[in-house]
């Protein structure tokens, strides 16, 4: 269902899309920055819960720091000292983060109006066409999002990208999650299981890795087995220092290029579980260490640790680091990433 949402300070419409199912779960997805605004799914008690953190308005979303729901990129995380070569030739971009660039700098894809177009009651698709050196980044690159509900409560979001010159594409969803309802304050009470036996370890507290990995056998990051995100999310861990909690990239077990089980998150409080898939190549947890108090949607306020996002990615400064598998598409050549969150409850 397709709804007027708002106009951007500069005049342009900007339309909302409402998914539905049979099972009583619904998506709310707007076209500035494709940004997931809300996800009702039943709890164990079959009342709708909406999981997902965001605002009542476009300008809330303008002026959002915290990437609350939208797509970023062309390249997702942080490029350090913003600047990176592709064959041979460097390229420099805005500053936005201490010395380094994130999610693209202030006008990435998250600060644009997309274009949506309903495919039918459980699909929409967003487009968006970059223009060649738009934001530092070179080429004429048209991008797609996709996001699909099924009947059995999931959401399959398929990232698509191509380019008439080298560049970086490297898409990201940046929601934020609280499995007890958007507006119920920290989330160090849900239960995480990564599958995950390493994390991208970073340098200090501008977060950019190491280009090592680090076993997390013993460590605060070690969620293989099921544990409260909060256990030890305040542990004497200088990763954990550096960045005040959770913001680190994990390295996936399995085939880095086959669709496969990432994470499982849990709320006690409502029952609702919330698996999630990706073929990509690792996954940023982000335990909303830098959230700071301030009005949410529907007269709610978020907060310290309110919500978590995940982001299935490429690692970050992937760009300028040959230990990571690169980022750099090519013409001719298509983006093609897909992410599956599936929700339960028990």
């Amino acid at each position: 269902m397709k709804e007027f949402f708002g106009k951007t300070a500069d005049g342009i419409d900007v339309n909302s899309f409402k998914l539905s199912n049979e099972n009583g779960m619904t998506v709310t997805v707007i076209e500035y920055g494709a940004s997931v605004t809300g996800i009702t799914v039943p709890d164990r008690n079959g009342e709708s819960v909406d999981v997902v953190l965001g605002y009542d308005t476009v300008a809330e979303y303008e002026t959002n720091d915290f990437f609350f729901g939208c797509i970023v990129g062309p390249n997702a995380n942080r490029i350090e000292n913003a600047k990176y070569e592709i064959d041979g030739k460097e390229y420099s971009i805005l500053v936005n983060d201490n010395d380094n660039n994130l999610h693209s700098g202030p006008k990435g894809f998250d600060k644009v109006v997309w274009k949506g177009e309903e495919l039918d009651s459980h699909t929409v698709r967003f487009t968006y066409s970059a223009k060649d050196m738009e934001n530092g980044f070179p080429g004429n690159m048209d991008v797609a999002v996709t996001y699909q509900i099924t009947d059995d409560n999931s959401l399959k979001m398929t990232f698509e990208g191509t380019t008439d010159k080298p560049s970086v594409c490297n898409l990201a969803s940046h929601t934020y999650y609280n499995l007890d309802g958007h507006d119920a304050g920290s989330i160090e009470k849900h239960t995480l299981q990564l599958f995950s036996s390493n994390i991208n370890p970073v340098k200090d507290d501008q977060a950019i890795p190491t280009g090592e990995e680090l076993d997390v056998t013993g460590t605060a990051f070690d969620f293989r087995t099921p544990k409260l995100i909060g256990k030890d999310i305040d542990a004497d861990d200088q990763q954990l220092i550096y960045v005040g909690g959770y913001d680190h990239n994990f390295v996936m077990d399995g085939d880095p290029t086959s669709l496969r089980p990432f994470a499982v998150f849990s709320s006690d409080k409502t029952g609702i579980k919330m698996n999630v898939s990706s073929n990509q190549q690792g996954m940023q947890f982000y335990s909303g260490n830098f959230i700071t108090k301030h009005a949410g949607k529907n007269n709610s306020e978020y907060d310290f640790r309110y919500g978590f996002a995940i982001e299935p990615q490429f690692a970050p400064n992937a760009i300028n680091d040959p230990h990571f598998a690169s980022p750099i598409l090519r013409p001719g050549e298509k983006y093609i990433s897909e992410t599956v969150l599936s929700f339960s409850a028990e």
